[in-house]
């Protein structure tokens, strides 16, 4: 594994589920398993913020993610933020999610006051954070989610 790639999408639909589908569509990883981890970010390994997910594999594979997720069926915003700092020395790094029926000022400034809590439990020297936010406008009648994900390289066969 040499990349880890950010990605983002939102979408609404008539059910929680369908809303969180089309949303991981939008991000390109909707065919994966999507197998959750932490938050800390391996050693010597790219982070680059794509937006949508190039081809990873075949379908029904397992997917490695950290993953900002919100979903409501209420009208108003819903925001998902994932941060993330890199030690400057090429060590490891850290990731950090949040979500919710919020603006996305308020929830980068959320995921930045997280990001900054999980640097001080660490004695890595961090570089500058980078921030990704998914923010949309959610609509009576309808269910509506947002994500941010890290994707750890490339699927892997599940069986």
């Amino acid at each position: 594994m040499s990349t880890i790639r950010v990605v983002w999408g939102s979408a609404s639909a008539p059910t929680s589920m369908a809303s969180y589908d089309a949303a991981l569509a939008a991000a390109g990883v909707e065919n994966y398993n999507l197998v959750s981890v932490s938050s800390v970010i391996p050693a010597d390994v790219d982070v680059e913020a794509v937006g949508t997910a190039p081809d990873l594999g075949p379908a029904g594979e397992r997917l490695t993610v950290v993953e900002a997720r919100a979903t409501t069926a209420d009208p108003g915003r819903v925001s998902a933020a994932l941060a993330w700092s890199q030690s400057v020395d090429g060590g490891p790094g850290l990731f950090y999610e949040t979500s919710g029926e919020m603006g996305r000022e308020a929830v980068e400034r959320r995921v930045r006051e997280g990001l900054e809590s999980g640097q001080q439990l660490r004695e890595w020297p961090f570089g500058d954070p980078r921030v990704a936010v998914e923010s949309c406008q959610a609509d009576a009648g309808t269910y509506t989610t947002a994500v941010v994900l890290a994707v750890y390289g490339e699927s892997d066969p599940i069986l």
